[in-house]
């Protein structure tokens, strides 16, 4: 049974993407400065992950308080994000922050993969309430997001290292989430046929 709480799914828009856009204009505002804290020179952009990270967390205090839930998926981005974030002020090194994205895209597309390798959908498992789809759809919509994760870690891995961290973070907090979407959508238009149809409906 899902528990949830619903809200107003703007609200929830904003809580969910808040936060990256938040952190993007906080960038484009100091990343030509230099901050020294406890006697080390930090980059603005490793000044405005410090302050996206506790930003984060708020925003998924308060939706876990509204809704009274928060998916596995937000839970794992978030230490991510925590952890490296935090390897990036501890080493002052901002490439641990931009290589976060590789390793949560890895992780989710090797989390897909072994799934599939045991002939399951572990996307069923997480998305089958909210998506009711035949096996069969499952299926094939979890071969291909695996195949999206694994693409978008290995184009980010391209981007951080051969582009601007100007072109990354306007990629990382604009592109890579619009092309997941588009792609989530593409994928359920295309599979309306496995879709299950609510039998209330029909009564």
């Amino acid at each position: 049974m899902n528990s949830a709480r619903q809200i107003n799914p703007i609200l929830k828009q904003v809580l969910e993407l808040g936060p990256p856009v938040i952190f993007f204009l906080i960038y484009l505002r100091i990343r030509d400065n230099a901050y020294v804290l406890g006697g080390t020179e930090y980059s603005g952009f490793i000044v405005a992950t410090l302050i996206f990270v506790p930003i984060m967390l708020v925003a998924m205090a308060v939706l876990w308080a509204l809704t009274g839930q928060l998916s596995r998926m937000q839970i794992f981005t978030a230490f991510m994000v925590i952890f490296f974030g935090g390897l990036t002020a501890w080493f002052n090194d901002e490439r641990f922050f931009k290589m976060k994205t590789s390793i949560v895209y890895g992780v989710f597309a090797v989390l897909l993969g072994i799934g599939l390798a045991r002939g399951q959908s572990w996307l069923a498992f997480v998305l089958k309430d909210a998506l009711p789809m035949q096996d069969e759809g499952w299926m094939i919509l979890t071969r291909r997001l695996c195949g999206m994760f694994a693409a978008l870690a290995i184009v980010n891995e391209v981007i951080w290292r051969t582009m601007s961290t100007d072109t990354w973070v306007k990629i990382e907090t604009f592109a890579f989430p619009i092309a997941l979407v588009a792609f989530l959508f593409w994928q359920i238009s295309a599979l309306q046929i496995y879709l299950i149809e609510d039998e209330d409906k029909h009564v």
